[in-house]
């Protein structure tokens, strides 16, 4: 985690800071799955560079990889009705 002044400096950022992600909904295990599905999409679904960037498993790079490809599908199209064109 990073904040303003942390983000200019290569430490950790303080316990006050952490306790008050305490009032929020979001954890830190939702925003670490959020970062790395958010990373999978902005680069296509590549498990290779989720696994350099953010060391983790082959098997969670591609099951990553897998949700952000199907998430960059379109949606198919439904077919028209062919009743309303008659």
């Amino acid at each position: 985690m990073i904040n303003k002044i942390t983000a200019l400096w290569l430490g950790p950022v303080g316990h006050t800071w952490i306790l008050n992600l305490r009032r929020l909904p979001a954890t830190l295990e939702r925003l670490r799955i959020d970062r790395q599905l958010e990373e999978a999409l902005a680069t296509g679904g590549d498990p290779l560079h989720l696994v350099k960037v953010f060391a983790i498993s082959e098997r969670a790079a591609v099951r990553y990889a897998a949700n952000a490809q199907a998430l960059l599908q379109p949606e198919p199209t439904p077919p028209a009705d062919r009743r309303l064109q008659e």
